[in-house]
């Protein structure tokens, strides 16, 4: 699912997204199945084997099913075919680096599956990607066990060799006969067995076949071909009409070669010369000889000029690569070579210094340079228009950070509701709070600490001061307005019943906060004034350009004088009837107020300083935003911290 792999990138440290067109390196995938086995607890085989049947369904989803589905008409033709399949794919991906398989057909209808690659590690895909073939394509359900891991003597690349024993589930006896035959005989894969069969379905020729007659109501079912006396075609007319075949012995001697390949390789003239001094194998990767070409005979054979012996004007050139089928003459004891040259679009063609005129008019490689050129410009469209995808969507993510972030500070300036009435080019309406706390607090002396001293070094003991008030708000849930001073309230704007309690008790915090913020002066502790106040306030968004919410009302100024009045390092505050201790202070003068009876706010005895200071993990009630339940200070975590400097120099 997609938290399974959001978890899996982020332990593995890959990207999002892989393109078509690039090359990935395995370690990427082994890494990725690696970190899968820890996240799911299953064994790399499990992964690398479900892998295999997505990878199946991901080819027939991408546009390959017909192509796939014509492989071949049973499951070993198919596999059979896997290679040509491959080369036709390397034609558009150069760089694809494709196994190779090889199979033996048992006379039980069990067959061994020869997989070689040059990638370690990779070969428990083949059972998915097998088995799902087999299950899709010919209603067939099949086991795969390796039986052997072995490197050919033959083989010159893909040195990692998995032998697999492909067999039906409802034949487990024969199996087990088989995997005992193979442990007594580790280097003979043809074992006699009880007789099973694949599950197919009934190809359309085998029924089409009962059904058309030839000659005179001979069923086309008994059909076997009658071959003429004597072969009516000259050697001049079979050089021209196969321009790029070669015919040789045991010996690698060459006896017979196509005119254009003459051409090319003038060296093919000379009478007697050896195959394998002009030309190496590139595919499969075995050894150059007679035995090893006859063990990989139904394999497509790859074939490329070797540079020393071409001649000068070819040097620096590319070398031809021929590709065809090897086909034995067991009556000659030769080996006909029926090749063409592999192209793959018409820039390769001129480089070779050919022309169409030189590939033989029944020659489909003439279609296939042509469609495949096309094809090249296409999916170097799809190439870009896929990269240029990928730069929008990362553009895009980027964008949704950058969003994020500035939400995040317009959150932080302006109550989050407000803020998106305000990004809809809404007008907020200014609102009637009937009952809330409000705090104002303010540093002693700081006029005289900012005439005695240098900004920025104000600008430290600030930032060092709302650092820890910032966080306490987050503690107590309560909403800084950003106003001259600091002005905390409580209620505002979402209504809680607890709001006394709350910026009760971040004030006290304030207070034990204050001592650990160094003023510049006397190198000690700062001194802080706070005053509380309850009662109705209007809230309201003041200015367009640079909008500010703002409180209004006689609690604000309440609040406010309760601050000015106020002793150093004192919660100056009105009467109180909560689990808090209050000092009676008297009757004092209070500007614009009169003669009022304040109280000094002590301490709670309900929660510890640690819960005050949010160093205990107490979870907030649900209801407390919505003014139900009970308030209890929440425990900070440092990845919610807002720092805003407000400066009064």
């Amino acid at each position: 699912g997609e938290e399974a792999w959001v978890k899996l990138r982020d332990e593995t440290g890959v990207q999002d997204t892989f393109l078509t067109h690039e090359v990935y390196k395995d370690e990427i995938t082994l890494h990725l199945v690696a970190e899968a086995c820890k996240l799911l607890g299953v064994k790399p085989e499990v992964v690398l084997r479900q892998f295999g049947e997505h990878f199946f369904e991901f080819c027939k989803r991408s546009g390959y099913h017909h192509m796939l589905r014509t492989l071949g008409g049973n499951l070993s033709e198919f596999t059979e075919n896997l290679d040509a399949l491959h080369s036709y794919l390397s034609l558009s991906y150069k760089e694809m680096n494709a196994p190779s398989f090889r199979v033996e057909r048992n006379p039980d209808g069990t067959m061994l599956l020869h997989y070689y690659s040059d990638r370690r590690g990779l070969c428990h895909i083949v059972p998915g990607i097998i088995g799902a073939v087999a299950k899709d394509f010919f209603n067939s359900e099949i086991t795969m066990e390796i039986v052997n891991q072995l490197e050919e003597l033959e083989r010159t690349g893909k040195k990692e060799h998995v032998v697999f024993l492909v067999s039906s589930k409802t034949d487990a006896s024969s199996k087990a006969q088989i995997l005992h035959s193979l442990t007594d005989e580790p280097n003979s894969h043809h074992v006699k067995k009880a007789k099973i069969s694949f599950t197919m379905p009934r190809r359309h020729w085998q029924t089409s076949k009962e059904l058309v007659h030839i000659g005179k109501g001979k069923p086309l079912k008994t059909f076997e071909p009658v071959y003429p006396m004597k072969l009516k075609i000259d050697l001049q007319t079979f050089c021209h009409a196969f321009p790029f075949h070669i015919v040789f012995d045991e010996q690698l001697v060459v006896h017979q070669a196509g005119v254009n390949l003459q051409r090319t390789v003038p060296g093919l003239q000379i009478m007697n010369i050896h195959l394998d001094e002009y030309f190496s194998i590139v595919h499969p990767e075995v050894t150059f000889t007679i035995s090893s070409i006859r063990k990989f005979i139904n394999s497509h054979f790859v074939m490329q000029t070797r540079r020393e012996m071409m001649p000068e004007a070819w040097k620096d050139g590319p070398m031809l690569q021929l590709r065809g089928q090897m086909i034995w003459m067991p009556s000659l004891r030769c080996m006909l070579y029926q090749a063409s040259p592999l192209l793959r679009s018409l820039q390769e063609l001129e480089e070779m210094h050919m022309h169409i005129s030189d590939i033989a008019p029944h020659d489909v490689t003439r279609d296939l340079i042509l469609l495949n050129h096309q094809r090249l410009a296409e999916m170097e469209l799809s190439s870009q228009l896929e990269r240029k995808k990928e730069e929008l969507r990362i553009l895009s993510q980027h964008l949704e950070e950058e969003k994020r972030k500035t939400e995040n500070l317009l959150y932080a300036m302006l109550p989050k509701h407000v803020a998106n009435q305000l990004k809809e080019g809404k007008k907020v309406e200014a609102g009637e709070f009937k009952e809330c706390t409000i705090l104002f607090s303010d540093v002693v002396t700081f006029t005289n600490i900012c005439a005695m001293c240098e900004p920025i070094q104000i600008v430290h003991m600030l930032n060092s001061m709302y650092l820890q008030f910032d966080r306490l708000t987050t503690v107590h849930n309560v909403y800084k307005v950003n106003m001259n001073g600091l002005l905390v309230t409580g209620g505002v704007p979402i209504p809680v019943s607890s709001h006394a309690e709350r910026v009760a008790n971040f004030a006290l915090g304030m207070i034990i906060a204050a001592k650990e913020v160094i003023n510049p002066i006397t190198g000690g502790p700062i001194q802080i004034r706070v005053g509380l106040h309850s009662g109705p306030v209007l809230a309201g968004v003041v200015g367009e350009k640079m909008p500010r919410y703002c409180l209004f009302g006689d609690t604000v100024n309440t609040a406010s004088r309760m601050e000015s009045h106020g002793l150093p390092n004192k919660i100056h505050l009105s009467p109180t009837n909560k689990c808090f201790v209050i000092q009676k202070r008297g009757e004092i003068e209070v500007k614009g107020k009169g003669s009022m009876t304040t109280y000094f706010l002590e301490r709670n005895t309900g929660v510890s300083k640690q819960q005050i200071m949010g160093l205990c993990d107490l979870e907030a009630t649900d209801g407390e935003e919505s003014g139900q339940g009970s308030y209890q200070p929440g425990f900070y975590r440092r990845n919610v911290v807002i720092c805003c400097v407000s400066l009064k120099l």
